[in-house]
């Protein structure tokens, strides 16, 4: 079942731009992982440092793979310079099917 992994994030002020630099790097290592699909970066229009990557993958065990790799561990260390609080992911499979 295909899932989507949603990552909030919040940023701290004046980091968005890098921010955006490291999601499009995450994104470009990604497209060669198996079963990665496709992602979209969203920013909340109530509090611009609040961030949103909707990630979606053909199942959990290819999420959890990518997760885990050394690259995007990696990036994630990174990402914590920049953002004001922890990360928050949620995971969710598509329709309603068992």
């Amino acid at each position: 079942m295909a899932v989507k992994i949603f990552i909030k994030r919040r940023l701290k002020a004046g980091f968005v731009g890098k921010a955006s630099e490291m999601i499009i790097q995450a994104r470009t290592n990604a497209l060669g992982e198996k079963g990665y699909i496709s992602s979209e970066t969203l920013r909340s229009l109530e509090d611009p440092n609040e961030i949103v990557v909707v990630s979606m993958w053909e199942n959990k065990s290819d999420w959890d793979r990518y997760k885990n790799s050394p690259s995007r561990v990696e990036m994630e260390n990174k990402f914590r310079e920049f953002t004001d609080g922890p990360t928050l992911y949620a995971m969710y499979g598509l329709g309603l099917s068992d």
